[in-house]
């Protein structure tokens, strides 16, 4: 790592990345900085020497961050400086971990930790883009036995045309969305949110990403020759015991196969059914036997998977006796909690969501401070999954990785059917609690929270279903089964993780996980249409229930309107100090808003109640209306002079009633004509078109008394 080396990418359209080593973290295993633009990354990688005794899995961790300074800001908060990972970067630690952990040899344990930061900051490059290409980099150049390169690029699709890493604008503004990863020959995982396209330009925009990725790889691969990192290390994390596995593979497979087989849908039975196998197995054993316990542990699961996979291929069903396209029994329910705006309550065999849905003020926004991101977000999506939803026992130590993950995917499939923002009003947060699980609860998330949209009376264009699918593969026969709506055991078990959201007109979003080499475009299209049949299925059974909105809202149900005011207006409805604002939401009990956009004041109004909308929007028309000579209007003696008295005949607006123009008759003092407060109707006759100031007149409106004639 002590030698200096830079490789430079050149993109087809133009751009270049470029991959340093040598410079930074010399004492890391391996330490690359990627750099497109001015965005620089720096990607370490450290991997112990040693696995800890009986681990079966690898303990990989991925940390991304983003430093403050390289942005040009200082952290918000009390202590003013990076803290614990925000959502955002939550998210881009799960896109990379789901890139690299496939390609580790399936033997190796050793703990591992990738870290990425990003040390500099450039608006026009997306910098999650260029996480895994750094973190493949960094393993590239290690001694890390690591079956790369990859890599990672976005793309984005508008009005037909695709490009590859755009600008946030570009890629705020594109129809089709997504992340791709793969290495140079297979592509291993895609997630990404579209505006209702068909599968076409999915496949598509996957294969241009597959393209971008190939150039990135090979430059890994030239890179890594030149620093010298293609001999890794050896290692030796497994034990073995031949004549066991051969032993219990012929003890147990036959009867590991009767028992999945016998296809039940309830996975406690099944689960109990392969337990009694392996308990009876350990208890044939003699008491001085010298078996690895851990091995026979190891060895079952294997033999069980064997089974399972072998059972499905050769049946062409599945564990629960479905057929490879059979969605599970559905059930919705609507407005199942009274007190909240809104509720759905979704169950897919043995995965249940209730979701809830609570409409705020533009005070409940939630706030956003990063480094690369700023301002508020209008729509909130949670997901929870407490530990009794599988029937275990654990302690609630709040969302995790998964948790923000599986969230993330649900806010994305349902934000493209939500209202303008200039049509919304409301800060919408939607809750997903999983009661149940058994598969794919992010696509039961979906479901409820679309169900609990409409409920609500959120004015959605369209509802949206999800559905999970899964694959069973045998390379050596060629045979593979496409599972639709899989199950928590398929999903252990097979090949690929697929889930597709969307409307009846099209996808809204995908998260796609691949496990095996080798999967063709062609199997992926005919995932994807299987995945259209059971999605199309899924939205009959909601349409069933719920079709479209509700035409208003419940009665508990906030209120909102909107006032456009001119610019200039917005400091008379908001008043000195802000005390006329204040008044109207103190003598109304309304919520109110104002901010200025694009030259224009936008007046938020919300209330609990119809009666108390009417009076606050009513406050503030009057506040902002025009006067209108001729007009006749309530007003309210505000003081008393000499010569007249001040008159509010409007919020917020005072004019002058002179003393002559109080009575027909002559007015020779003000003393006892009027009181301070009191209301009396004047007519506006004038207004000065130098100072502004209005004239009053309360005599105009008083029969005027009849004159005198003299003969």
């Amino acid at each position: 790592m002590s030698k200096f080396i830079s490789k430079t990418i050149k993109m087809p359209d133009g751009a270049e990345i470029t991959i340093e080593t040598g410079k930074l973290a010399k004492q890391a295993d391996g330490a690359v900085v990627v750099r497109m633009g001015d965005t620089m990354l720096l990607a370490t990688v450290v991997s112990n020497k040693d696995a800890k005794e009986d681990m079966d899995f690898l303990p990989l961790s991925v940390d991304y961050q983003e430093k403050f300074a390289g942005a040009g800001k200082i952290p918000g908060g009390f202590l003013k400086r990076e803290g614990r990972l925000s959502d955002h970067e939550v998210l881009i630690c799960r896109l990379v971990d789901r890139a690299l952990r496939p390609l580790f040899p399936s033997d190796y344990h050793s703990e591992t930790q990738v870290m990425i930061s990003m040390i500099s900051h450039d608006e026009k490059v997306m910098p999650d883009s260029l996480a895994a290409l750094a973190a493949s980099a960094a393993l590239s150049v290690s001694d890390i036995p690591f079956q790369g390169p990859i890599s990672e690029v976005r793309v984005i699709q508008t009005n037909g045309e695709y490009k590859v890493n755009p600008s946030r604008q570009e890629a705020d503004a594109a129809d089709l969305n997504i992340i791709v990863a793969a290495d140079s020959k297979n592509i291993m995982m895609v997630e990404g949110e579209m505006n209702e396209v068909s599968e076409k330009p999915l496949l598509e925009a996957m294969k241009v990403a597959h393209e971008a990725i190939k150039i990135q790889c090979q430059a890994q691969k030239e890179l890594e020759a030149e620093v010298g990192a293609t001999e890794k290390r050896t290692y030796q994390h497994e034990k073995s015991d031949e004549a066991l596995l051969v032993k219990m593979e012929a003890e147990l497979y036959d009867k590991l196969y009767e028992a999945v087989a016998r296809q039940t849908a309830d996975k406690n039975v099944r689960s109990t059914d392969v337990k009694a196998i392996k308990d009876e197995f350990i208890a044939s054993l003699p008491e001085d036997h010298e078996y690895d316990d851990f091995l026979i542990k190891q060895y079952f699961n294997k033999i069980h998977k064997k089974a399972a996979r072998n059972m499905v291929l050769d049946t062409s069903k599945r564990l629960d006796g479905r057929n490879f396209d059979e969605i599970r029994p559905i059930d919705c329910e609507v407005d199942y909690l009274p007190s909240a705006h809104g509720s759905a309550l979704f169950t897919r065999g043995e995965t249940q969501s209730l979701t809830s849905c609570t409409l705020g003020t533009k005070l409940d926004e939630q706030m956003i401070d990063g480094a690369t991101e700023n301002g508020t977000n209008k729509f909130i999506l949670h997901y929870n999954f407490p530990a009794f939803s599988t029937g275990e026992a654990r302690p609630n130590r709040g969302p995790g990785r998964r948790e923000v993950g599986h969230g993330n995917l649900a806010l994305r499939a349902l934000k493209a059917v939500l209202p303008p923002a200039d049509e919304n009003a409301y800060t919408i947060r939607l809750v997903s609690d999983i009661l149940e699980s058994n598969g794919s609860s992010s696509m039961a998330t979906v479901c409820a929270g679309s169900l609990a949209l409409m409920d609500t009376g959120v004015k959605i264009k369209a509802p949206v279903s999800g559905i999970a699918m899964g694959m069973i593969s045998d390379s050596e026969t060629g045979k593979h089964a496409i599972l639709s709506d899989i199950l928590g055991d398929e999903d252990h078990l097979g090949d690929m993780d697929f889930k597709v959201t969307g409307t009846s007109k099209g996808i809204t979003a995908c998260q796609m996980d691949i496990k095996i080499d080798g999967l063709s475009y062609e199997v992926l299209e005919s995932a994807l249409k299987q995945a259209q049949e059971g999605r199309l299925h899924i939205l009959d059974k909601m349409v069933a229930t719920m079709s479209q909105p509700r035409e208003d809202y419940k009665p508990h149900v906030p209120r909102s309107q909107k006032i456009m005011i001119d610019k200039d207006q917005i400091g008379a409805v908001i008043g000195p100090g802000g005390k006329v604002i204040q008044e109207i939401q103190k003598e109304t009990g309304a919520t109110v808003n104002i901010e200025e956009v694009d030259n224009k004041g936008v007046v938020s109004v919300f209330a609990v109640s119809e009666e108390a909308m009417k009076a606050a929007v009513n406050r503030i028309k009057m506040i902002v209306a025009v006067p209108e000579v001729g007009e006749v209007y309530e007003g309210k003696v505000k003081s008393i002079m000499p010569f007249g008295a001040f008159i509010e005949f409007m919020p917020g607006k005072d004019g002058l009633l002179h003393i002559s123009e109080i009575k027909w008759e002559r007015v020779e003092k003000m003393d006892g004509i009027m009181e301070v407060g009191e209301e009396i109707a004047v007519k506006l006759i004038g207004i000065d078109e130098k100072t502004g100031k209005f004239r009053l007149s309360r005599k105009v409106l008083l029969p005027q008394p009849e004159r005198n004639e003299q003969n």
